[in-house]
């Protein structure tokens, strides 16, 4: 899609939402609008809440550009709505939204191409000692709890013994029945952005407040600290930059994601999750890995656009 025909188009940019996550949705959003802006596009800022169906139905929009965080942003729910108006959209598709943001789902879909992953469990709320028994069993300690359908870190804790999981899982259980536990892979943490079928420079991150990158680490100005590109071998940036891809291509993503990883002492990586809406905040590592590469925010964001195979 050529920039001179977006900008004909009337984009509408969805933010905000109800999740856990709507902060830094509505942080995304305005950086978003305020690019396109930049760029020369005709924009329409729309605040996501639960009449957005018979808002979008009355918008006039002709393009959504999704900057929707956390569930009904990620999981499928507001690209339904969009398929169903007939409004294009970036980013994946229903089916790619849905299996990225669910972690048991895209965890099988990742062992099942082989792709390295950090072992793992299920615990659903019902379930009983010998369950949890069960997935220790896989994880060891330390283990990772999260929800399954969460993003940004929203009620993750990691769990150093069996004394720290009470705690640990009834964080994970508010936001639903079930939640996955990970073997906690201790080494770095590493990010790869994809742009269509293209991996950005890798990026690590070293937090700052605290030991893991949370959503305070992530979110809080000097949280962490980013190193784009990551000092790395060639070839172990290229390893992550290929694992990058085959994980947004066994999910079916399209347009952008951002593959997040843990790398061992031995060099050894692992790939925790897709992100199917990568933040578009000043400390996101979307736009930081795309300015290592020379891209502007403004170009990044007409990147995405152009990559996320719209039809109008």
């Amino acid at each position: 899609m050529k920039k001179t025909y977006i900008r004909k188009k009337l984009i509408g940019v969805l933010y905000g939402g109800w999740s856990a996550e709507r902060a830094v949705s509505i942080n995304s959003g305005r950086a978003v609008i305020k690019a396109l802006r930049k760029a020369g596009c005709r924009v329409k800022g729309i605040d996501v809440k639960k009449n957005i169906a018979s808002v979008l139905r009355k918008s006039r929009i002709d393009i959504a550009f999704i900057a929707l965080h956390g569930p009904f942003g990620e999981d499928g729910r507001i690209q339904t709505i969009l398929e169903l108006l007939g409004i294009p959209y970036t980013g994946s598709g229903v089916l790619s939204s849905m299996l990225a943001m669910n972690k048991i789902i895209s965890k099988k879909i990742f062992d099942w191409h082989g792709l390295p992953t950090p072992e793992w469990g299920i615990l659903f709320k019902k379930d009983g000692r010998g369950a949890l028994d069960h997935a220790i069993e896989h994880t060891g300690f330390p283990a990772v709890v999260k929800p399954v359908n969460q993003g940004s870190t929203v009620g993750i804790s990691i769990a150093e013994n069996r004394r720290q999981l009470p705690p640990a899982l009834r964080k994970a259980f508010r936001y639903g029945p079930s939640v996955i536990l990970e073997k906690f892979i201790g080494g770095r943490e590493l990010t790869v952005s994809v742009i269509g079928s293209r991996a950005l420079p890798v990026t690590e991150i070293i937090p700052v407040l605290g030991k893991f990158y949370d959503y305070r680490a992530k979110y809080s100005p000097g949280g962490s600290r980013h190193v784009v590109p990551a000092k790395l071998r060639p070839a172990a940036s290229r390893r992550l930059q290929k694992l990058a891809l085959d994980a947004f291509n066994a999910l079916g993503c399209s347009g952008v994601a951002r593959v997040d990883f843990r790398m061992d002492g031995k060099d050894r990586p692992y790939i925790l999750e897709v992100n199917t809406v990568p933040g578009m905040t000043k400390t996101s590592l979307l736009p930081e890995a795309a300015a290592a590469e020379g891209t502007d925010f403004s170009r990044l964001v007409l990147d995405i656009l152009e990559n996320s195979g719209l039809r109008v």
